[in-house]
């Protein structure tokens, strides 16, 4: 059987450095710290991201095109089960990046490309909870009034966006521990969709109630 090739030492840095921001932090973790971590020197770090800037900056763009691809998916949501897996996939993309969250105020202090783009991340969001809501308004789902759609939207990417930091701020030295990461999500998804509750059709409404109930979702 041939052997797989080696993972490209780009790619390892990468990943490394994803794993070191999520458990510590991205102001807790040092180019020294990765490349120990590595096992490879400095220079050979240096080599391939000469600044840690570029370290976040590839993850950042990682994170931008998967979250693009599950964006796109706001189009098909007919029902609230619907919304309920997209959500929570939402959430589980975040987790996989939640130092981008966690860290988000410094992170655009200091970082002028995640500072312009981190505005396009959000009002992509807000369009595709619009779709969200479109969508379940088309297929008899909910019933809101269109003057309600935008603050309704932009309140739930609110969740969206800063619900780690509540569980962080919460719960700092356990909340966003891995063991723990599937209830977090489960509340963050349950707490987005009950922001659309009282517009949800009655039978809508209560198999959302079935579905985060099964779940354990509810805090």
């Amino acid at each position: 059987m041939a052997k797989k090739a080696p993972r490209r030492t780009a790619e390892r840095i990468l990943e490394v450095t994803l794993e070191l921001f999520n458990r510590f932090g991205e102001p807790n973790v040092s180019t020294t710290l990765i490349s120990a971590e590595l096992g490879i020197s400095p220079g050979n770090l240096y080599y391939h991201y000469p600044a840690k800037d570029e370290l976040i900056n590839s993850l950042f763009e990682r994170y931008e095109r998967s979250l693009g691809e599950l964006l796109g998916a706001s189009e098909g949501v007919r029902n609230a089960e619907d919304a309920w897996f997209f959500l929570h996939s939402l959430f589980e993309l975040i987790w996989q990046y939640r130092f981008l969250y966690r860290d988000l105020n410094d992170l655009l202090s200091k970082n002028r490309l995640l500072e312009t783009r981190f505005q396009a991340v959000l009002k992509n969001k807000t369009r595709a909870i619009r779709h969200v809501l479109d969508g379940l308004s088309r297929h008899g789902a909910m019933n809101i009034d269109s003057r309600e759609v935008e603050p309704t939207a932009t309140c739930m990417v609110v969740v969206l966006t800063y619900w780690l930091s509540f569980e962080y701020v919460r719960d700092p030295r356990h909340a966003l521990e891995p063991e723990n990461a599937q209830q977090a999500l489960l509340r963050g998804a349950w707490h987005v969709l009950n922001l659309l509750a009282p517009y949800l059709e009655t039978a809508q409404r209560q198999h959302l109630q079935q579905i985060t109930g099964a779940y354990g979702a509810s805090p």
